[in-house]
């Protein structure tokens, strides 16, 4: 087969312009040496374009990240630093004048607390946001054991058993079903599930937590006694940085509970409340599903 040297000044030309970032479509459907070499080089350069907006996705990605984390970090911050302000000007003063403070003993302890519970709420973001990017680079080993549902529940209390006090919610649940899981990062996502089930609850409101299994799967269903989820938000819910339902969310908790339990071949489903899913003051329901 006799290749011409125009046909060969014409493929290092196209060469060169995909090298340059170009679109350029080298395939030939004629029989032949030469032609089955265009088709493999535009299939290369298919292939090199592929991974390139791969990477430029991923780094978009993590922009995007660390531009919400930036901002999601800034707001506590900067709080806190206003209110460490105000209490070390007053105390100067205190110092100063020999008297009372400019601040009154109540306001300083409103501000003290202000600052804890923004240090408290940091901590947790942190914590979440790296867990978040441990799941995303694919580092997480799962482990799956036999593990009593009541006993994921009491693991997940454990770290919420002020926030529940303060606002005076109980927690009612029985469950005996014995469920196969990661026990430690099951938690942690349960932990999140209840979380969110408490912030949508009122103050002396019940969260009800119930276990079962079907031939499908087993599972564990948390119902809070809010004013429950319209139908066409569910789907926004685990959206990161986006799906809280509340001005001090953080949009993190539900993705991180989502992706733990999809690590684990498992689910979450969501129920707004009533059976219209229009969201009717019965509550929300998250079901977490361990498929078998």
């Amino acid at each position: 087969m006799w290749i011409s040297k125009r046909e060969i000044k014409e493929l290092s030309a196209n060469i060169r312009r995909i090298i340059d970032g170009q679109a350029v479509d080298l395939r030939d459907n004629r029989e032949g040496i030469w032609c089955i070499l265009k088709n493999d080089i535009h299939t290369l350069a298919s292939q090199k374009n592929e991974q390139v907006d791969a990477l430029q996705n991923e780094r978009d990605l993590m922009r995007d990240i660390l531009t919400n984390i930036s901002h999601q970090l800034k707001t506590p911050i900067t709080s806190m630093m206003i209110m460490a302000d105000l209490l070390e000007n007053a105390l100067a003063a205190d110092i100063l004048a020999g008297d009372a403070p400019p601040l009154p003993p109540d306001k300083q302890a409103e501000f003290l607390s202000n600052i804890k519970i923004g240090l408290i709420r940091m901590e947790w973001l942190v914590s979440a946001f790296l867990k978040m990017a441990r799941l995303d680079a694919g580092v997480v080993d799962f482990s799956k054991e036999r593990v009593q549902a009541s006993e994921l529940i009491n693991l997940a209390l454990e770290p919420l058993k002020i926030m529940l006090d303060i606002k005076n919610q109980y927690i009612k649940h029985s469950c005996e079903t014995e469920l196969t899981c990661d026990k430690r990062w099951t938690a942690e996502a349960l932990t999140n599930i209840i979380k969110n089930a408490s912030e949508y609850s009122p103050a002396g409101g019940k969260i009800h937590i119930e276990s079962g299994t079907n031939p499908i799967c087993g599972w564990i269903s948390v119902t809070d006694s809010g004013a429950g989820i319209a139908f066409a938000k569910i789907t926004d819910l685990f959206k990161r940085f986006e799906g809280s339902r509340s001005e001090k969310g953080y949009g993190i908790g539900l993705p991180l509970a989502l992706a733990i339990m999809r690590g684990q071949d498992g689910d979450i489903e969501v129920r707004g409340g009533g059976s219209s899913g229009a969201g009717n003051n019965s509550g929300a329901t998250f079901i977490l599903k361990f498929y078998k």
